[in-house]
């Protein structure tokens, strides 16, 4: 049986592929004392990037739960999948706290999607009825200031020790195209998962 209460952070991405800068990040969260699971929420369209370049959904979500297999903090999320396309935050959101009323979401995000926070569908609401919880992000104008009114903001939680790498998907993506090893970028179980199914050549 379900316990009732947990405190659920979501980790919404394409995982395309799930690597350890994603799972340093789900991990460290996990083990806040305010959050009882880090779900990652495997999206099958991001509403600001194009979909050529995304393995299948179920290849991506079955690479997270290799990934995240001997962690029971961890867990994998396929809502979207059967959602309208392409997923907005606010109608998972919405469909999560549907189908686990006695759970309390937030959601996980780097700190440079704040900057676009205010673009996304319904804002105001995630802003009002749910936790934010904002990790660092090493990337190219990372100094940049985000949206005032969301940083500041009462459920803006900013994690300044987090452990983060400067580790992207894309960079696992054009290594394998180019022969380089992934090794210790992604776990063991994930690399051979993408080895055996030649996948990103």
């Amino acid at each position: 049986m379900e316990t009732k209460g947990k405190q659920i952070a979501l980790f919404f991405g394409s995982f395309n592929p799930i690597h350890v800068g994603h799972l340093i990040i789900g991990n460290y969260i996990a083990n806040q004392a305010f959050i009882d699971e880090c779900w990652f929420v495997v999206s099958p369209q991001n509403p600001f990037k194009t979909k050529s370049s995304l393995l299948k959904d179920y290849h991506r979500l079955a690479m997270v739960n290799e990934a995240i297999e001997d962690n029971t903090k961890l867990k994998s999320c396929d809502i979207e999948f059967n959602l309208p396309k392409p997923s907005y935050t606010i109608d998972s959101l919405t469909f999560l706290k549907e189908k686990y009323p006695n759970y309390h979401f937030s959601i996980v995000m780097g700190e440079d999607n704040l900057k676009s926070f205010h673009k996304w569908k319904n804002y105001e609401i995630i802003l009002r009825d749910y936790q934010v919880v904002v990790y660092p992000r090493i990337y190219e104008g990372s100094n940049n200031k985000a949206n005032q009114e969301v940083i500041t903001h009462k459920n803006v939680r900013i994690l300044e020790d987090i452990p983060v790498m400067s580790i992207s998907a894309s960079f696992i993506r054009n290594s394998i195209k180019e022969n380089k090893s992934i090794k210790y970028l992604v776990t063991e179980p994930v690399r051979k998962y993408i080895d055996q199914m030649n996948f990103y050549k």
